[in-house]
Order: C-alpha cells, then structure tokens, then sequence
C-alpha cells in the first residue's frame, strides 16, 4: 500500500496488523480518485472506519486541507497516526478512536462540516446510508459535499435518500464504490 497522488506520492503505508482490516487496494483507490478528483483545492474529509487511513491521506496528500480519522479499534487507531507521520500529513490530520457514531455526535457539538466523506465499514454492515442520513440531520455535510462507500459488490444502496443521489457506482471484483453527491434541500 502506498500513497498514489500528490505531496506524499510514493510513501509507503502500513497495514493494520492481524485479519480484522481489508484495506483498499491501489487500484481500487487509483480510480476512487480518477472519479472523484483527482485533486482538491482545499475542504475538509472525514475517513470514518478509517482502517489504515489510506483514503483521508490519499485525500490529503491531493489538495485537502484538513482530514478527520475515527476508527474503534486500537491498533487501526495506531496505524493511522504512524501512517499520517510517515505521509507527513500529521498537521492536518486529526485522529480518534471513537464508535463511529458517538464520533460523529461529537464532531456535530463542534460545529465541524465536512466536503468528502469516506465510509468504508466492515463488510457486514448494510447501513452505511444511515451514517450519511445522520450526518445530514447534524448538519455534518456542505452543501456539495461528495460521499463514497465502499461496500460488498453483492450489496446495493439506495440510489436516492435524503439530500443524497448516487452519483456513479462501480465493482471491482467483491468490492464496489457507490458514490454519492449530496445537495441542501432548498428552503422556501
């Protein structure tokens, strides 16, 4: 693993130890980036299950001023602070080890909103929607603000809900990406 694009191309990444992760592949961030980007000109990420942190770096070695890092478990938390420490990243990232949804009620009291949203859960879990609705609901979201989940390819996310419309989804192999652009509903 390793950083593709941008100020820290080429620097390595190290996985999170033992089974519990599956981080995204080169190829599978190359084009996650290729249709998103490919670079930023400034905003906000949050890399939420964040695993090794591979896409909030990615993200900021791109053009992203700022990047927020949750995963629960200790040992993905430790990656990713050596991860950003190696990408030398570590001055625009912010690292937590939090359940993802306290983290995102926390990150709400703060008043923080954020351009691009990573979510890349635990293959089991079908809900990755429901993270987004709330974030809507906390007002976590800029307006415009892009969402990719990357997901079990044998699963499929409503292509409309809330403030949210699927914008492109493609598989590779087990794995897809649905990514999803998010707009303010328009006040009266």
């Amino acid at each position: 693993m390793r950083v593709i694009s941008g100020s820290a191309k080429g620097r390595s990444l190290k996985p999170v130890p033992g089974t519990g992760t599956r981080p995204t592949t080169d190829k599978v961030k190359e084009a996650l980036f290729s249709m998103i980007g490919p670079y930023f000109d400034g905003g906000e990420a949050l890399d939420l299950f964040a695993g090794t942190g591979g896409l909030g770096i990615e993200a900021l070695s791109r053009g992203m001023e700022r990047a927020v890092f949750v995963d629960s478990d200790r040992k993905a938390v430790e990656t990713v602070q050596a991860n950003v420490a190696a990408a030398k990243v570590d001055a625009a990232a912010e690292v937590y080890r939090n359940d993802a949804m306290q983290a995102l009620r926390a990150l709400a009291k703060r008043g923080r909103a954020f351009d691009l949203v990573f979510l890349d859960p635990p293959y089991r879990m079908k809900n990755a929607h429901e993270y987004l609705e709330f974030m809507e609901k906390q007002g976590l979201l800029r307006d415009g603000a892009t969402a990719v989940v990357e997901h079990e390819a044998s699963h499929a996310y409503p292509e409309r809900f809330g403030g949210f419309a699927l914008r492109r989804r493609s598989d590779y192999g087990d794995t897809a990406l649905s990514i999803f652009s998010f707009a303010k509903e328009m006040e009266p």
